[in-house]
């Protein structure tokens, strides 16, 4: 009788969970509910958060174009258009005033309206003068690269936002734009840190591999005996090490040293110094100058990539340079994860030494 009433139990119980499984199943607010809640856990994985940066960063760059790009012309080039205007008439003015040329006092007064129009041209090209529209100007690639130097806070002021919606729309996308990108840096510098970890243990191995390849043939010398038991004691022994170690254990008996991190660090450089120092006509040192710079979130904004890519008309240059610098601050992160694992493993190891000395020291004393 108490095993039949059990069994009812069970079965109500089970009636009752598919009988809420399925109601909640054919409720579209749960569905809603649980598609927020896969959508949100996806964006925090390591891919998710990739895929948000770079969503994030071509949503910034249409936003602006909307803004900017599609807005009225600056008052700047109706400006330089007057002053040239007015220029050429002063001179004509000074020619026609001294119709028995006069050549001394030609050159003064010309030379005066010259530097009257250097001065005029100089503060309007300080106003963000650059002889293009704004159609010109924003386009979709330098709108991606200056949503990036937005929220990795490069800011290299090359290209600004000129109405007061640009400049609404700059903060908040700063402000949003900020904390996402130090999600990306932390997260894809783990997962690089993790991979390039995993290939430097690869080449340890191989490298021991080799390393005892020769115990394997013995002495040249001994005999046949001695060659096979040589042999099978090395592979018992390689046998054993595979067993007892496996990916995960030996990957965390590895540390990946500094120098590995820095040589990464110097060959993405050099790779990003030939590639600006070729599209931009730039001197080599000119254009490590500007990695190093931008990819330390520095910003100087004295070389800005885009002024010969303009004049080619080659805008897929400029993508390439959006992702050079992203994946560049990824890596950046992945030598910070592995620098400082190599720091906390020194000090662990100094902290056990200097245990082991004082140890040493006291039990000294006492004796």
């Amino acid at each position: 009788m108490a095993l039949d009433r059990k069994r009812s139990v069970r079965d109500r119980g089970s009636v009752r969970s598919r009988g809420s499984s399925s109601a909640s199943s054919s409720d579209p607010r749960e569905k809603l509910k649980d598609c927020c809640r896969q959508f949100v856990a996806f964006m925090f994985t390591q891919v998710g958060v990739g895929a948000l940066v770079v969503s994030y960063a071509i949503m910034g760059a249409f936003a602006f174009m909307a803004i900017e790009g599609e807005s009225e012309n600056s008052d700047n080039n109706d400006h330089v258009a007057r002053l040239r205007s007015a220029c050429l008439s002063r001179l004509w003015n000074v020619t026609d005033h001294l119709n028995v040329l006069e050549e001394r006092k030609w050159k003064l007064d010309v030379r005066q309206v010259l530097l009257d129009h250097q001065q005029a041209m100089a503060l309007a090209i300080k106003g963000g003068y650059d002889g293009r529209t704004n159609q010109e100007r924003w386009t979709f690639p330098s709108a991606l690269m200056f949503s990036l130097s937005v929220f990795t806070m490069i800011g290299f002021g090359h290209l600004v936002p000129r109405t007061q919606w640009g400049k609404i729309a700059t903060m908040l996308y700063a402000v949003f734009g900020i904390p996402v990108y130090v999600l990306y840096f932390m997260n894809m510098g783990q997962v690089l840190a993790s991979c390039f970890k995993w290939f430097y243990c690869k080449l340890v191995r191989c490298a021991d591999a080799r390393k005892d390849k020769p115990l394997a043939d013995g002495d040249p010398a001994a005999g046949n005996g001695n060659k096979e038991m040589i042999g099978v004691v090395s592979s018992a022994a390689g046998d054993e090490l595979s067993d007892d170690l496996d990916e995960e254990s030996y990957s965390g008996l590895i540390i990946v040293p500094s120098t590995a991190c820095l040589w990464v660090w110097l060959t993405y450089l050099a790779v990003g110094t030939i590639m600006f120092a070729e599209w931009e006509n730039w001197e080599y040192l000119d254009a490590c100058y500007f990695c190093v710079t931008s990819l330390c979130k520095i910003g100087m904004g004295d070389f800005v990539p885009g002024a010969n890519i303009q004049a080619s008309s080659n805008q897929t240059k400029l993508i390439i340079n959006f992702v050079y610098l992203l994946v560049g601050m990824g890596i950046i992160a992945m030598c910070y994860n592995l620098m400082k694992e190599e720091i906390l493993v020194r000090l662990q190891e100094l902290k056990a030494d200097l245990i082991e000395r004082l140890q040493d020291v006291s039990g000294r004393m006492r004796r």
